[in-house]
Formats: C-alpha cells, structure tokens, sequence
C-alpha cells in the first residue's frame, strides 16, 4: 500500500498550450527547454506551432518527444501529445477563429490524461474567449467548460498567491447580475468547497476562512444593502454550526490589509473584482488559478493571451510556473 508521497507514482503534469495566436507556444517552449524537475511534463500542442514558435525565439532544434501512454511515467522528462491545428501556419499577435476547434480540442485532450488518475494535473495556459465565441462556440472561460465536462454543477474559482487565497462566489458577471445571482444555498456551498479544498488539496486540518460582504462596509447592518444580512450571513451561521471555521460578512475594503489577511487560509469574496483587484495587486505575475470542486487537479496562469507579446522573447513565464509548481504541491497533498 502506498502510504508516502515518495513511495506514490511520479507526478505528471499536463500543460494545454491555450491560443496559439498568444503566448501560450512561448511558454510551452521555455517549459519544453526547462521543464520542471521532480514531474513529467506533457504538452499539449500541434508540434508545428511549437517549433516554429521555437525558432521565432531562436531556439531552432527544439527536442521535442511524442507522448506514449504504453510508458511509464519518469521524473524530469518532458513530451508533447500532438493535436493538429487547423492553420498551421497560424501568425503570433493575430487571431485566427479557424483555430478555436483546435484551442478545446488541446483542452479536451488534456483533460483525458488527468481522469481517473490521481497523481495527474492539468495546468492550462491562456485562450482568448472572444475568438472562440466568434466562430460561434458558446463559451465562458475555462472553469466553466472544465465542470460541465465533469460533470460539476458547482466549480470553485480560487485565485493563490503566496499565502493569499481567495474564493469566488461568483464569477464571470456583470456587476449589475452579482446580487441576483447570489442566495444563501450558493454562498454555503462555496465556503464549504473552499474548505473540503484546503483540507484535500492544500494539507489544512483546519481552515480558517474569511467571508466578505457584497455591499461597502458589509451592508452596515442592512443600511447599505440587505444582501449582507439576509443572504451571506445566514450561509456563514449554518457552516459554522456545521463545525466550519469561518467568519463574517467582513468588509472587503480592510479584510485584505496586511493586520487582518494573515489570520485567515482564505478569504470567500462575492464577485470577481472585490477578490482578485487586491490579490493581484498584491502578485501578478506570480498568482496561480485554481479550480475547486473538480475530481482533478487543475491550476493556471493568472494572465491573458498577451497577443502582443507574442513570439517577442518578452513574456513572463512566472505565473506558468508558479501555476506548475501548486499543482505539483497539490498532488503531493493529496497523496495517499
């Protein structure tokens, strides 16, 4: 029986290159010439869109390996699972909607490696939502299409930056359809997944969780809105009757200065600027997506496509990395 993370199976960790117009193949070619160590890496990609990108950087002669389910897993080696694109010949910067197919054919492949295993996780890089919507596939962002896959009704959006996390009870809204959209069911639930999470995934017995309010000041006691009273403060009473540590509604203006974020593992915000304009402020570049509630492991960039960075040799791969890095460090917490 494996009972240490040292005796379970090498992890693997497989990397959807995201939009190949962005700096996705960027990335994926600094990853394929500097892998992580102590993992195997898979690439998802066409072949052909790494290697031209490869030589647009002036790393001509990338060595790159076709992945082989039929081997066995080995620590320190890096592989690519091809997926063929639809223009191969797609330009960096420039959007192509021909290949949006290709973008969730990546993803979707990726997603078969992590299922039913384990000590797999998926990291994705970054798509461009517009484009895929352009050629007419409904889409939200990859939290959305991850669940439904799934089969998840309810997946969890946790930002991570260091010792800084932070849930969202909602996610990609207009301002103007977070209050309707939120009810006391909805909030329970994310405190509860945020916790099942930290305690799984991020080896927390115990999780301390900070819940903000919807409104300024939390409502000031109804005054400024009724949502922090007659929704959010009910969710927290029935979890915190269940035995979960958690407390609120806090108000978000102070509940991420430096006195106050420190005495929490998490902080559950409403909507998704009350929770990431602070934690980005505090980490971009090095902020790692999460998501929550999925029977795998996934993590991802904290950024965008960057068009214009493109092929440029001046993107960032700190968030990439640091995107590798959790999931690995999720993988090693949930070991048996």
């Amino acid at each position: 029986m494996l009972n240490t993370v040292f005796d379970a199976p090498i992890p693997r960790l497989v990397v959807s290159s995201g939009e190949p117009a962005g700096i996705g193949p960027d990335l994926c070619v600094e990853l394929l010439r500097n892998p992580p160590r102590h993992c195997e890496l898979v690439v998802v990609a066409d072949p052909s869109i790494i290697e031209r990108r490869a030589s647009a950087l002036g790393h001509e002669g990338l060595d790159i390996t076709r992945f082989n389910p039929a081997l066995a897993r080995c620590a320190n080696r890096t592989l690519i699972l091809p997926v063929q694109a639809a223009n191969k010949n797609a330009r960096p910067g420039i959007l192509d909607h021909r290949n949006s197919g290709y973008v969730l054919s990546c993803l979707d492949k990726a997603l078969e490696l992590c299922r039913n295993d384990e000590r797999t996780a998926l990291v994705t890089g970054p798509i461009q939502k517009s484009v895929i919507n352009d050629a007419g596939i409904a889409f939200t962002g990859h939290t959305e299409y991850l669940a439904e896959k799934c089969g998840v009704a309810l997946p969890v959006m946790m930002l991570v930056s260091g010792q800084l996390r932070v849930s969202l009870a909602t996610t990609h809204l207009p301002l103007s359809a977070v209050p309707e959209a939120l009810n006391t069911a909805l909030v329970e639930e994310v405190i509860s997944i945020t916790d099942q999470g930290l305690r799984a995934r991020f080896g927390l017995a115990n999780p301390r969780l900070a819940v903000c309010g919807l409104n300024p000041h939390a409502g000031e006691s109804g005054h400024l809105g009724r949502e922090d009273v007659d929704i959010i403060a009910p969710a927290i009473q029935r979890q915190r009757d269940a035995g979960l540590n958690v407390v609120g509604p806090l108000a978000a203006d102070t509940v991420f200065s430096p006195q106050i974020r420190t005495r929490y593992d998490a902080v559950v915000a409403m909507f998704h600027d009350q929770g990431l304009a602070p934690l980005k402020a505090l980490g971009f570049g090095e902020t790692v997506n999460v998501t929550l509630g999925l029977p795998i492991v996934r993590t991802s960039v904290d950024h965008g496509t960057a068009l214009e960075l493109a092929a440029t040799g001046d993107a960032k791969s700190g968030s990439m990395r640091a995107a590798l890095a959790t999931a690995q460090a999720m993988l090693n917490s949930g070991a048996p």
